[in-house]
């Protein structure tokens, strides 16, 4: 989107005489600004203003709402399935192209665990965040309306896998919303809930720096929090996480957060790519040994000129590909206007991450934050980051009403089945099935 978005503004002339167009493939009609997920997750923020409109931001392009099988650079053509054609059932079309920018971003990274598929959670879309804050209230109501004190205990047990940002992130805002909902229960206590986190290393959060992850051990802990570290997951089948340090945890919710490998579709292409599965790429975001092909973002490995260190990459997060998107940008507009093109350069500003409403842990340019300063330094760069004053202006409102106001506390799982109460009303009722209609 980024790159879309600074390409139409390069090539407005172009685009208005005809002689370009730019082509958006995508699997939805929005882009997700996923550092929100956690905090839309606790209600903080509405989920519609975590994600943003691709056909109003990319109003001088064509988009088309699909997904890319596979990618024959060689001939210039791209293979696609989109809803029409799935409608019509005619079968993927062929897209040709000029120049390709490929960008798909990352999936879950998912490890043989017997039982994951069936009982694992994701949190790495809008659906899912929203998904797993239903799923936590509804598990608050079957504790209190259960007598079966294994249902209770299962009910309110949660297992979060992997201590990087999406799983620290995601279990301390939902525990905070949790706590605060579970004054509205007369018999579920904040201390009944328990709060696992998972992490097969020995810290988290590690882009913030070993002291502030220890810290934000600490801040977890004291919240009742249990911290597993150097700890894995071996199985989870029958709704039992068995850890490699034999604790065996009933649950109803676990959720997996174990880290990110690139999108599959790097796999069905001619281009090059490296022993992770990325594109090998150029400092200025061509694809290697490639002419005409360019990518940014987690499906690119770019070298990271500002390092000083041969054969170092730029890490595959938000702060690089954003700045990354505007630069091959405007290296294709170069490029297509016979200009020099420059290099991708960018020192590592730091990081910051949230550890629920007013708590959290910032390591910026040497200097290492923790509690509310960190966690206002968190808001404010995101809401710095997120694309469009609309969006801006929507999300700082609803922040300012979270703070007048008391929280959501409400589960709408209906809306995962919009259907399912209609469908029961216009199914017969049983043993009318041969009575004819009047």
């Amino acid at each position: 989107m980024y790159t879309a978005l600074r390409l139409q503004r390069q090539l407005r002339a172009e685009l208005r005489s005809g002689a370009a167009e730019i082509v958006v493939v995508t699997p939805e009609p929005y882009m997700t600004y996923q550092p929100f997920l956690p905090e839309a997750a606790a209600g903080s923020i509405s989920p519609r203003h975590v994600v943003v409109p691709l056909r109003r931001v990319l109003d001088r392009c064509r988009i088309l709402i699909g997904e890319v099988g596979s990618v024959d650079h060689a001939k210039r053509t791209a293979t696609l399935s989109t809803l029409a054609t799935e409608e019509e059932g005619t079968g993927p079309v062929e897209l040709t192209y000029d120049e390709l920018v490929i960008a798909p971003g990352s999936v879950s990274r998912t490890l043989p665990v017997p039982g994951l598929a069936e009982h694992g959670i994701g949190f790495k879309t809008v659906e899912e965040a929203i998904g797993l804050r239903n799923h936590v209230i509804e598990q608050m109501d079957i504790a209190s309306s259960t007598r079966d004190p294994a249902i209770r205990d299962a009910a309110l047990t949660f297992v979060f896998v992997g201590g990087g940002y999406a799983g620290v992130e995601a279990l301390a805002e939902l525990e905070d919303m949790a706590r605060y909902t579970a004054r509205y229960y007369h018999n579920v206590k904040p201390g009944d809930l328990r709060w696992v986190l998972v992490e097969a290393t020995g810290r988290i959060l590690p882009e913030v720096g070993e002291k502030m992850g220890r810290y934000a051990v600490r801040e977890l802990r004291a919240r009742n929090v249990d911290v597993r570290l150097e700890t894995r997951l071996d199985s989870c089948e029958d709704r039992v996480a068995v850890l490699s340090d034999g604790t065996r945890l009933p649950t109803r919710t676990l959720v997996w957060t174990a880290g990110v490998k690139p999108s599959p579709l790097l796999a069905a292409t001619d281009l090059p790519r490296n022993e992770r599965g990325r594109l090998r790429c150029t400092a200025r975001l061509s694809v290697e040994g490639v002419e005409h092909a360019w990518a940014a973002g987690d499906a690119a490995a770019v070298p990271d000129v500002t390092s000083g260190e041969p054969g170092r990459e730029c890490a595959p997060n938000a702060q690089h590909a954003v700045r990354q998107a505007r630069v091959l940008a405007e290296n294709i507009a170069a490029s297509l206007r016979g200009q020099p093109l420059k290099e991708y350069a960018h020192a590592y500003a730091g990081s910051v991450a949230s550890l629920g409403l007013h708590k959290g842990v910032a390591h910026v340019y040497g200097r290492k934050l923790k509690g509310y300063p960190a966690w206002f330094m968190h808001r404010a760069y995101h809401l710095s980051r997120v694309p469009t004053f609309n969006r801006k202006a929507r999300v700082l409102a609803e922040w300012t009403l979270s703070g007048l106001f008391k929280r959501e506390i409400v589960s709408l799982g209906s809306l995962e089945h919009p259907r399912a109460e209609f469908e029961i009303a216009a199914s017969p009722p049983p043993g009318d099935g041969d009575k004819p209609s009047s």
